[in-house]
């Protein structure tokens, strides 16, 4: 487990502890909610507005702490700075495994009392319910599961060429080609890290399935490391450099989002935001774009979930704070909220007819069960910090220097696993 500085010093407020209550006649807090969070872009703002106009129609202002930042870098490091210096927002987007970190050191505020009446076990899928749980209490509230295994492309080049989506690695390749041959990139794709990493895991799902899968970036086995399925993802993610723009620069995913739009590029792998990103632009669903999976993966889900914790503090917040998580789940919002953002509902029976073809092959992905999804690495579903950096530092090392071999870079990565599964952290 990751271990924060902030309890290893001591210096952690204990203000969420059991029992803490304000003290009595003191005066009301004002009915307002700082939530830190990384939606910064068209479609995320978009979204984010959904909850924050609910928010107000209760009284309660929404105050934005939005930091920029793709698979929020950014918002990670401003987070403690804030919980270190004792000024912790209300709300936080916490993605993934880490609720249980900063639920151990008392800090977040548990929802059960909107949980428990809201039947949220009952509506929630299954996976999603698990994530939100820790030792039996709810302590974060769902807002909307992104599939990142997409592969969008830019409808009006694939008609006008007469091209059909690819369903295998050949299809890929003589698609590919015959866009280079129109004067179009292919392939769509940052040199930043996270983006990198994001294209090489839905590579690993798609040689290996979600068990494998699970094995390397959940389990951290340093055998499966060394597996030949890890290394023909390496070499696809190296090989797939051909069909990616020349020169390769590290750019924001909404950047590549629109190399998409504006026919620069003809396909883009990324999560389901980039969707959300396009439809805030103005384009269509299956008319400007559409989507498909990365092939070999289209009975698969590799699943990030966007959610909010609530940090307890003297807990003055409490009502403002419980009524954000009720209005989180509720049907409208979780409806216009993925709408906007490109996801879908953590709802498991949702409203089918206010979803796209983007959306509807997400949900029967997502509703086939746990043996079909697989929980991002790089999106904060499947290890910690200190696994998920170390693990995206090698992947990306590995892809910009050519002269690393398969077999160097999965030998560090079996020695990071061997490193982290043992101590729990990186010397």
């Amino acid at each position: 487990m990751l271990v924060f500085g902030c309890l290893l010093s001591g210096a952690c407020r204990t203000a969420g502890a059991a029992g803490l209550t304000p003290a009595v006649g003191a005066s009301q807090p004002p009915a307002s909610l700082q939530v830190l969070h990384w939606w910064t872009s068209a479609g995320e703002r978009k979204a984010v507005d959904v909850i924050a106009g609910k928010l107000a129609e209760e009284n309660i202002q929404w105050r934005d702490a939005a930091i920029p930042g793709g698979a929020g870098l950014g918002a990670s490091k401003v987070l403690k700075s804030m919980v270190l210096a004792g000024k912790a927002p209300e709300a936080t987007q916490l993605n993934g495994i880490v609720f249980g970190e900063w639920a151990d050191l008392g800090l977040l505020l548990e929802l059960d009392d909107v949980a428990t009446p809201g039947n949220w076990q009952k509506l929630l899928f299954p996976t999603v319910w698990s994530l939100v749980l820790n030792r039996g209490h709810v302590v974060a509230a769902p807002l909307g599961i992104h599939r990142i295994n997409n592969l969008f492309y830019n409808k009006k080049i694939f008609d006008r060429l007469n091209l059909t989506p690819p369903k295998t690695w050949a299809d890929f390749g003589r698609v590919a080609d015959k866009l280079k041959q129109a004067g179009i990139t292919p392939l769509a794709q940052s040199s930043e890290a996270w983006q990198v990493a994001t294209l090489f895991e839905t590579l690993v799902l798609a040689e290996s399935g979600p068990a494998y899968y699970r094995s390397l970036f959940v389990d951290l086995n340093p055998l499966a490391f060394g597996d030949q399925r890890m290394t023909h993802a390496l070499k696809r993610l190296r090989a797939l450099k051909e069909w990616m723009p020349t020169p390769l620069r590290e750019r924001p995913w909404p950047d590549m989002t629109r190399q998409l739009a504006d026919g620069e590029a003809a396909m883009f792998v990324m999560g389901d935001w980039a969707k959300g990103e396009l439809l805030a632009w103005g384009l269509n669903t299956d008319q400007d774009f559409a989507c498909t999976t990365v092939p070999g993966t289209a009975d698969y889900h590799l699943y990030s979930v966007d959610t909010l914790a609530m940090f307890a503090g003297d807990y003055s917040h409490q009502p403002a704070q419980e009524k954000l998580a009720q209005i989180i789940m509720s049907q409208p919002v979780q409806t216009a909220y993925n709408q906007l953002k490109g996801a879908i509902s953590v709802w498991r029976a949702p409203d089918l007819s206010k979803m796209d073809s983007c959306a509807r092959a997400s949900w029967a992905a997502f509703s086939k069960g746990s043996a079909y999804q697989a929980p991002s690495l790089v999106h904060r579903m499947a290890a910690d910090e200190t696994a998920k950096d170390a693990i995206v530092a090698e992947v990306h090392r590995y892809f910009i220097d050519d002269k690393m071999s398969e077999s160097d870079v999965q030998r560090k990565l079996a020695s990071i696993a061997r490193t982290v599964t043992k101590t729990g952290k990186l010397e």
